[in-house]
């Protein structure tokens, strides 16, 4: 880990950050975003213990060890909410659907993570690639071996990284050297559990990883865990393609949907999250939002596996909004960068958008969530940071800069990725930088849809400076 900075210093520069979701906030989303155009970061021990003007922050901090990080937008660390440590190697391999191309390309990878050295050099690439895109914490899967866990926790706790993980549970449908049996699973999950749970900056998730692949007696043993250690995440998949939900009923004939297997478990409630979420229905997402459960949205991997279009204004219903977070879901996603996904989050926005609005006769309901469905740049790093932190039940400790959180922040730069990057911004911002939110938010915008992980500049991690991107050769 290069540790450029200091856990006890302060860092100076243009900050941008959320208090609040700017769902709420319809036609005046700026308020929910705060800009600090020449602001300072106060960090001790790896916690944020001031942060303001520089001008009247400064005051308070004489002698200071201040690293000045000039023409960048800071923001809180990126939070991916679904992604898969043992997909590395297999990003973005052709394949059918969802199902197929589980049985054709991930299975036989993920075997190989039973291997330790296998997987202890796979978790130093992976958590390489999460800091050159900007992302500071992840929920991710591990694999049904338990080496694959802990080589994970070990990397992420080598680098002092916040992170959500569990061993996977899955006891049908993959290849038979991939299967864990619901007594091992739950064995073994509780010496990870014991081991690796709040220890530093790890969190662990009692992991099934989706309920077709997983018998009864498989979700009757994630209950089971769940009740002796409730402070612990669950983690999982739900209604990502059609075919699963239909084989979910199948599978458990006594449930009445998808989310049914979850509630008959004793699993969904807060600390649950599921990725995708495209095929629940609204009463599946009013039970969600009741509960208190998170989905994680994952445009870049429905796209890519043809999943669907996630119904996100559906999602952010005002009456029962469902905590979200974002989600590369490499290697079904084909990037680690979380610009890249809310890319790809915008254009199933407007899809979803004009499909609604466009319709011959428009619902007033139909409206409401079409409009909702507009991913601005407010919107769509709200999701990144703060929503995503709300959506783990981080929020307390992570997602923007007021003190008593965690120091995890990403430095952007606006004008780096494609060749005209610079002159296309230049149409927002002069020369100087942003001078009001919403030039810093039009900045963002452009670095979203134009952009990629070439925009982060440098990551931090508690304080220390723990990514900075390599210099460009002219030669």
């Amino acid at each position: 880990m290069n540790t450029n900075g200091c856990s006890n210093c302060a860092i100076r520069g243009m900050f941008f950050d959320f208090l609040d979701d700017p769902w709420k906030h319809a036609g005046m989303e700026h308020e929910a975003a705060r800009f600090v155009r020449d602001g300072l970061l106060v960090v001790k021990d790896g916690i944020i213990t001031d942060f303001g003007p520089y001008e009247e922050v400064s005051t308070r901090h004489s002698g200071v060890e201040i690293t000045h990080i000039q023409d960048r937008l800071i923001l809180p660390g990126f939070i991916d909410g679904h992604i898969h440590f043992p997909q590395v190697r297999v990003l973005g391999a052709y394949g059918s659907q969802l199902l197929d191309w589980l049985q054709q390309w991930i299975f036989p990878e993920e075997i190989k993570y039973a291997d330790r050295d296998y997987a202890r050099k796979a978790a130093g690439l992976f958590f390489d690639a999460l800091l050159a895109g900007g992302t500071t914490t992840c929920q991710a899967f591990t694999t049904s071996s338990p080496v694959s866990t802990e080589e994970f926790f070990e990397e992420a706790t080598r680098r002092n990284m916040r992170v959500i993980a569990g061993l996977t549970g899955v006891d049908r449908f993959a290849p038979k050297d991939f299967l864990i049996s619901a007594d091992d699973f739950y064995r073994e999950s509780k010496r990870l559990i014991e081991r690796y749970h709040g220890k530093g900056r790890n969190l662990y998730a009692i992991t099934p990883r989706f309920a077709v692949g997983c018998t009864g007696e498989m979700m009757d043993r994630c209950r089971q865990l769940k009740e002796e250690c409730p402070d612990c995440w669950v983690n999982t998949h739900i209604s990502e393609n059609p075919t699963e939900v239909r084989q979910a009923k199948e599978h458990f004939p006594d449930c009445t949907d998808y989310t049914h297997v979850h509630e008959k478990h004793g699993l969904l409630g807060p600390k649950f999250t599921a990725g995708h979420g495209i095929w629940l229905s609204g009463d599946e997402m009013k039970r969600f939002s009741k509960a208190g459960a998170a989905i994680s949205f994952c445009p870049l991997s429905n796209l890519f596996l043809g999943s669907g279009l996630f119904r996100l204004g559906r999602a952010k219903d005002p009456e029962y909004p469902v905590r979200l977070s974002i989600g590369s879901d490499v290697g079904g996603g084909n990037a680690f960068s979380l610009v890249r996904v809310l890319e790809e989050a915008y254009k199933v926005g407007m899809c979803n958008n004009t499909m609604l609005d466009g319709s011959i006769n428009p619902r007033e309901q139909d409206l409401a969530e079409a409009d909702r469905n507009k991913l601005s740049p407010y919107r769509a790093y709200y999701l990144a940071t703060l929503g995503g932190a709300h959506s783990l039940y981080l929020d307390d400790t992570l997602g923007n800069f007021q003190p008593g959180k965690e120091a995890d922040f990403v430095a952007l730069d606006w004008n780096a990725g494609q060749a005209a990057m610079a002159w296309h911004q230049s149409l927002a911002v002069g020369e100087g930088g942003p001078a009001t939110i919403e030039e810093a938010a039009q900045l963002l915008f452009g670095i979203m849809t134009g952009g990629d992980d070439r925009n982060v500049d440098e990551t931090w991690i508690a304080g220390q400076r723990a990514y900075k991107k390599p210099a460009v050769s002219r030669e």
